[in-house]
């Protein structure tokens, strides 16, 4: 689960997308913004440019035709927390909450400028150097260790695969153990300084790692009504 930390002229990022103008014009822009680019016009093509490369970032659309972006997420999650920004047609609220929960770490809606996906990608990939650069390197509440190096976070020794939100609130929670933290915190925590998230988006995040958490019997987030979470210790 552990990324490598590159500088941007030397980051790749997949870009996934079932129409061949979008491809172009996303892999323009995250070119001159000094990205090495992959594309994939399907799924199985995606899961194989992955296998094979190990991109920095994919770029996903879900609605695309035999595997769709929601199942490519879901199978690069078994083994990958490689950050996944999804694009979609769809800008209902349920549909980016689907995403979110499916392991997706951004969603951005068709029609969206190509300057505002590089600016997704860069903040994305730029909390990814935070986390790393942050002291101490181990962060460790009873039988549960956060590595900030690594990106890894296990439960006694066993590995919790996480997205790089996930992550991020993980990591949030083990700095302030027993504390109750708003969803401003947690925002803050987890997300580019720049960004701002909704509460419902938040909500997702926490229950996905909470799911997580009780698979490997680890300690459980507690909701504080009107407040925030609070990450139960022993």
């Amino acid at each position: 689960m552990g990324r490598r930390c590159y500088n941007l002229a030397m980051q790749t990022i997949l870009v996934v997308d079932d129409d061949p103008h979008i491809r172009e014009v996303v892999c323009f822009a995250l070119e001159r913004a000094g990205f090495k680019t992959l594309e994939a016009e399907n799924g199985v093509r995606a899961l194989a440019q992955h296998s094979k490369h190990q991109p920095d970032l994919v770029v996903l659309d879900i609605l695309m035709p035999e595997t769709d972006g929601l199942a490519v997420c879901n199978q690069l999650r078994s083994h990958s927390a490689v950050p996944i920004i999804f694009v979609s047609s769809k800008d209902e609220e349920v549909d980016r909450i689907i995403g979110l929960e499916m392991g997706g770490d951004d969603y951005l809606a068709k029609p969206f400028s190509p300057r505002e996906l590089v600016a997704r990608v860069k903040a994305n990939l730029r909390r990814i150097d935070l986390s790393r650069t942050e002291q101490p390197a181990l962060l460790s509440v009873d039988e549960l260790s956060v590595n900030l190096d690594t990106l890894e976070a296990q439960w006694q020794g066993q590995l919790i695969p996480l997205t790089h939100t996930e992550f991020c609130m993980l990591a949030t929670f083990a700095r302030a153990p027993d504390k109750v933290l708003t969803r401003d915190a947690l925002m803050q925590g987890a997300y580019d300084s720049r960004r701002v998230v909704s509460d419902r988006t938040i909500d997702s995040h926490i229950r996905r790692l909470r799911e997580k958490l009780a698979a490997v019997g680890a300690h459980s987030i507690r909701t504080i009504h009107g407040v925030g979470y609070r990450l139960q210790t022993a």
